[in-house]
């Protein structure tokens, strides 16, 4: 007897520290913590596979309405995003980092501290067609986030937005890579590092045959699914089979100038497509420009709270999505008390 009322008591034990581990979760980080990459997928610290879904945002300088805690902390309670995408602009030309790089590196901080603070994961993106041309200046950028944000588990770190068709991945994209990330390991030797690929993040074949040596590591799959289709899925399909981790950081349900044709037919293939192969993805965009792939009309407010006649069809369509495949696993976790319950913007017939 004295010995079955141990065994109970170490039992009961277990399950009170399971209890605290796993039922005591109250946000997504907390759920998957500090993440891996293994082969093609990516991994949470219990063993999950983590196929994360959620929203960038627009380039920084043009829209920085959104780059705060309420449009994030919205993002995460009515939409569902268990991630986020900082698209910090970079291009002079554009009027970016490198001319104003202490404002639009605040820009990116209030996102990566808002996302930190909500417990959902966060992709600082160096968003650049060029970058390549200016390694230096990355570099500064990256190592100061990542000495500010190698302890918080909610980090990716994205290397290139997207390198153009003429900028080869051999001599220009992989060295530009392996530079900054040489920087980004000194501070932070294990977050998540997302590298572009050659012609708009879409040629990760190319890079799976000459990839970059390193613990996780991970590359970008862009598509817009009225231009992007079956092709650029073989293309993705290969690359894996050579063992690499694809992120869909950006991709847009129009056609590759997002805009024109809103196509729902072919993102839902991409989507059946994603979910197979458990690819994680961020949709362009939290944006109020009069274009095709913007989630919100004109005028909405930076700060969230849109109601069904603020969101493009785009932003329905989407919002729909991210409530259909995350509210399931919001729901496993312990209520916090800031989540509000999603409201249902499917157009009444």
């Amino acid at each position: 007897m004295i010995k079955t009322n141990k065994l109970f008591i170490a039992l009961a034990a277990l399950l009170l520290l399971w209890q605290g581990s796993v039922l005591g979760q109250s946000t997504i980080v907390e759920k998957y913590g500090k993440l891996t990459i293994k082969g093609n997928y990516i991994f949470g610290e219990n063993g999950d596979t983590v196929q994360l879904r959620g929203m960038s945002l627009f380039w920084s300088q043009w829209m920085p309405q959104y780059y705060n805690e309420d449009c994030i902390k919205w993002l995460r309670d009515d939409w569902k995003c268990d991630i986020v995408r900082a698209a910090m602009g970079v291009e002079a030309d554009k009027g970016g980092y490198a001319v104003s790089p202490e404002v639009e590196k605040a820009k990116a901080e209030a996102v990566v501290d808002a996302a930190i603070k909500l417990g959902i994961y966060v992709i600082i993106d160096y968003h650049s067609h060029e970058a390549h041309n200016d390694p230096e200046t990355a570099k500064k950028f990256f190592a100061e986030m990542s000495k500010k944000y190698a302890a918080y588990p909610n980090v990716m770190y994205e290397l290139y937005n997207e390198p153009l068709k003429d900028a080869a991945w051999k001599t220009d994209i992989k060295p530009y890579a392996e530079g900054v990330i040489r920087i980004i390991r000194q501070y932070d030797p294990s977050n998540i590092i997302i590298v572009g690929t050659r012609q708009w993040s879409q040629l990760v074949d190319e890079a799976a045959q000459n990839p970059i040596q390193g613990t996780n590591i991970a590359y970008t799959l862009h598509f817009y699914a009225a231009t992007h289709q079956g092709t650029l899925r073989t293309e993705a399909k290969n690359a894996m089979a050579k063992g690499i981790c694809l992120i869909v950081t950006e991709f847009g349900d129009c056609d590759a100038s997002g805009n024109s044709r809103f196509d729902i037919p072919h993102t839902d293939i991409w989507f059946k497509f994603m979910d197979e192969y458990k690819l994680s993805w961020c949709n362009w965009s939290v944006a109020d420009k009069e274009e095709t792939a913007s989630a919100l009309q004109p005028g909405a407010s930076g700060k969230g709270g849109w109601k069904e006649g603020q969101l493009t069809e785009s932003g329905i369509y989407i919002r729909n999505e991210l409530l259909k495949k995350n509210t399931p696993i919001f729901k496993t976790l312990k209520a916090s008390g800031t989540a509000a319950p999603a409201t249902d913007t499917k157009k009444k017939k």
